[in-house]
């Protein structure tokens, strides 16, 4: 074999060998990509998660809250009627009641009206100011909305974790094809879906913007 032939089979073996340690380093970048993928996909699930069972005990507690709140409502409405009967026996019988008689029913009246002002507003005695504590009507539809927007905040963080875990999942495929195709382009198109559902995620956490869908 004349010396310029062996030098051209040296080169080709030396090309040859660096397409190899080439592709075998790209292989290797785009596996650590799969892991960090799949990693993220692991903490948008669990986030998930979460919020799903946070929106779920949500709306339990503005349902059961409401409830109560309907039932004061009912129980005010009859010790309403109570006191306007009372009061109009007072006006009709007011010939006829002796004083102890008048003393004791306009007691009973009193004590009606204290009853329905306190379905209205019923404070916690711990806790006077704060009007997500308390049993009064206004208590309760201040604790049953605070519920409502515990539920619709973590419906929209929700969407956000879902579309991110899409996004992962596919982002994760593409990775693959990328490997067996040692294509740059589909790894580029990979990185790009990764940081589009990194940016969901942490608008699930924290809901920086609002999506529009």
């Amino acid at each position: 074999m004349e010396s310029v032939d062996a030098a051209d089979v040296i080169r080709e073996l030396r090309a040859e060998q660096a397409e190899q340690d080439e592709a075998e380093r790209f292989r290797n970048r785009v596996a650590l990509l799969i892991a960090i993928l799949a990693t993220l996909l692991a903490v948008a699930s669990l986030g998930g998660g979460n919020v799903s069972e946070e929106m779920v005990n949500a709306n339990i507690r503005a349902s059961d809250t409401w409830a109560f709140y309907q039932a004061k409502n009912i129980r005010q409405t009859a010790t309403r009627l109570a006191a306007d009967e009372l009061e109009t026996d007072l006006v009709a019988d007011a010939a006829s009641l002796s004083p102890e008689a008048r003393k004791a029913l306009e007691e009973r009246l009193e004590k009606y009206r204290g009853t329905i002002a306190r379905y209205d507003d019923e404070p916690d005695p711990a806790a006077p100011g704060d009007s997500l504590r308390g049993e009064g009507k206004k208590q309760l539809a201040a604790q049953a909305r605070h519920w409502e927007t515990v539920r619709e905040r973590a419906a929209e963080q929700d969407a956000n974790f879902d579309y991110s875990s899409v996004l992962y999942q596919i982002a994760i495929v593409l990775a693959s094809v990328a490997i067996l195709a040692l294509s740059r382009p589909i790894l580029y198109a990979t990185l790009g879906l990764g940081v589009v559902a990194t940016l969901l995620m942490l608008n699930g956490f924290y809901l920086f913007v609002h999506l529009p869908f």
